[in-house]
């Protein structure tokens, strides 16, 4: 007996053992993740604090008397107001605001109105008239909720206003009982929406415009950097191929591109960033960046399925070809993304590489013209795989001058500066790498 409630101490000991261990690691990956989180973007701590603040100024309605006896149990709309409007960008915060505040305004002048009709239709008709008003205004404000412009930008106001109507409406109370409530409600919702965009707009602000204005930049940037990195590493696709990686987050951000341009579109004046910023035109740059991130993709995928062996004349003439048009498409992505960057008017060397990189083009063409010798069916299968490569840079470059075509307008209608040259010359083609890519990134954030 005494051997086996040994063996049974020791069992558990080194079950209770085995599980502290098992939660100690689970907790220190967790802190890394957090630290990680944290590390990736400062602000998310900032943003948190001020939740917390923001949070802590609404509760003064409960632990103030005064303040208490004013509001009463209404007091507990601020505070949840604060919980679902406080978003992590200034414009998101005004956004939810300023929707919440307005429904619930009008919800409530209509809760109240419909309830004054329904008590005069007696007691029978009072029910009837009241779910009529209800059914109506549902239907129709859930309608509204599909047109493109309602949900891009009131969809949260359009919700709140279903929310709030239907709870006034069927709520039976008298007409003075529900204006005291509706006052008091609308009241600290006001109050609590005004909180968060003071905090938010005075505390180390957000701006989803100035973000979306880096994100575009951003990923030029990578376009830029995957095209030279194609350019400098042709015909040695062995040695590295981290650049053919860069451009796939580019293929994703169209979600984040569109909220951030519905939330920049309601923020105040800020920096070099007016009311009527044309931020409709930051989302046709990011629609065209993205379709040559589809065939810079196109291109990846060519360069990673295909072994290329350069064994001939022609063949070393079609990769200088290639190896240009890469170069210099590259070279222009980042004079855009530079541009944007400062917010200035793209400069002169912009169109100096796109002509580079169409002259490159030409030139292509003109060797495939002159190539007079009937190629056998080895060399077709040995040029092919570069001959569509060429097809797709040549594509590439289209999208080039469309980028550069829609920034130009973007900096014409936003008033951006004129760029000052600092030098002319030529510009050495220089290998980039992931770090040097991401240190430029950073430094535009």
């Amino acid at each position: 007996m005494e051997i086996t409630s040994t063996t049974q101490e020791k069992t558990q000991s080194n079950f209770l053992k085995a599980m502290f261990e098992n939660l100690k690691v689970k907790f220190m990956e967790t802190a890394m993740k957090a630290k990680k989180i944290g590390e990736d973007d400062p602000r998310r701590i900032l943003h948190s604090i001020k939740v917390g603040f923001a949070l802590t100024l609404v509760s003064l309605f409960y632990y103030f008397r005064p303040l208490y006896d004013g509001f009463g149990q209404a007091g507990m709309w601020a505070i949840l107001t604060v919980v679902v409007v406080f978003e992590f960008s200034v414009g998101g915060t005004i956004s939810k605001s300023l929707n919440r505040g307005g429904a619930t305004l009008l919800a409530g002048a209509l809760g109240v109105g419909a309830e004054y009709l329904a008590n005069l239709c007696g007691e029978r008709g009072e029910p009837i008239v009241l779910g009529l008003l209800v059914f109506i205004l549902a239907a129709v404000s859930t309608f509204t909720r599909f047109i493109p412009k309602v949900k891009r930008r009131y969809d949260y106001g359009v919700l709140i206003f279903i929310l709030t109507f239907s709870l006034v409406a069927v709520s039976g109370a008298r007409i003075n009982e529900i204006m005291e409530l509706a006052q008091q409600r609308l009241s600290t919702i006001l109050i609590g929406g005004a909180t968060c965009i003071l905090v938010s707009l005075c505390i180390y602000p957000v701006w989803a415009g100035l973000d979306l204005h880096n994100l575009i930049a951003a990923n030029i940037l990578k376009l830029s950097a995957s095209l030279q990195g194609f350019g400098s590493e042709f015909g040695d696709v062995g040695s590295s191929t981290s650049y053919l990686q860069i451009h796939k987050s580019v293929l994703n951000s169209k979600t984040t591109e569109e909220s951030l341009a519905n939330f920049a579109w309601w923020e105040p004046s800020h920096g070099r960033f007016k009311i009527n910023h044309p931020w409709k035109l930051y989302l046709n740059v990011g629609g065209i960046v993205r379709q040559c991130a589809c065939q810079i993709e196109t291109l990846s995928g060519c360069i990673t399925n295909s072994k290329i062996q350069v064994v001939s004349k022609f063949q070393m003439k079609i990769q200088r070809s290639c190896v240009k048009m890469s170069l210099e498409c590259g070279k222009a992505l980042k004079e855009v993304s530079t541009s944007i960057k400062n917010i200035s008017i793209p400069s002169s060397a912009v169109a100096v590489h796109l002509n580079n990189s169409k002259a490159a083009a030409d030139e292509l063409k003109n060797i495939m013209e002159n190539y007079s010798s009937s190629p056998n069916e080895a060399d077709l299968q040995q040029i092919m795989p570069i001959l569509v490569i060429a097809s797709i840079l040549i594509d590439i470059i289209k999208f080039v001058e469309k980028i550069a075509v829609s920034v130009s307008e973007l900096a014409e209608k936003a008033g951006f500066k004129q760029a000052q040259l600092l030098h002319r010359g030529i510009v050495k083609p220089v290998n980039i790498n992931d770090d040097q890519l991401v240190l430029e990134i950073v430094e535009m954030k």
